[in-house]
């Protein structure tokens, strides 16, 4: 194979994108992307210094793409409605992109300024949503973590097969949603 014209970061961590999200992150090695690509394997690293690299690249990738969704899940709603749109727009990627999924639950690597900056941009914009509830700073980051845990065990056990029974699982995230929603009301009274 020879070297491959126009190659560049943005088009590897594409290419490597699809890949997780279609084959799994394990699937891409250096050696399986270079195939795709058409390359040469030590031609990735004119790149990207190594897989934990690429990975890193791939979670920053991830991260963007999640915010943008959770930006658009929000768009022009408040309270409850912005919260749910939320929800819906998370659970909405990690079904379209299983594999950059599971690389944005992890914390940021401290070296990754990128990353870093991405992981509490998610934070601070489900902390937004949250702020309706009157939540103090401990509260909310209570509630973000339990809003994720919600998200993230819909997400997976979705993912796994795991809603066999013959009940709408988007119904039983939302019965779930409210009454999360309800306990952080009452937690105000």
């Amino acid at each position: 194979m020879s070297p491959r014209a126009g190659l560049d970061l943005h088009t590897i961590v594409r290419q490597a994108a699809e890949m997780a999200d279609t084959e799994g992150v394990e699937a891409v090695t250096l050696a399986s992307l270079a195939q795709k690509l058409g390359v040469r394997s030590p031609s990735l690293y004119n790149h990207v210094n190594g897989l934990p690299a690429l990975r890193s690249h791939l979670a920053v990738h991830g991260l963007t793409l999640l915010d943008e969704a959770l930006e658009r899940g929000e768009s022009g709603k408040e309270g409850e409605d912005a919260i749910i749109g939320v929800a819906n727009a998370y659970l909405s990627f990690a079904r379209q992109h299983p594999g950059l999924y599971i690389l944005t639950l992890q914390s940021p690597a401290v070296e990754n300024e990128e990353q870093v900056r991405l992981g509490e941009r998610l934070v601070a914009r489900l902390l937004h949503v949250l702020k309706p509830f009157g939540l103090t700073e401990e509260e909310g980051i209570h509630a973000v973590r339990g809003l994720r845990s919600l998200l993230h065990g819909f997400a997976a056990l979705e993912y796994q097969g795991g809603f066999g029974m013959p009940i709408d699982s988007h119904a039983s995230l939302m019965y779930v949603l409210h009454r999360l929603l309800d306990g952080l009301r009452g937690s105000n009274r």
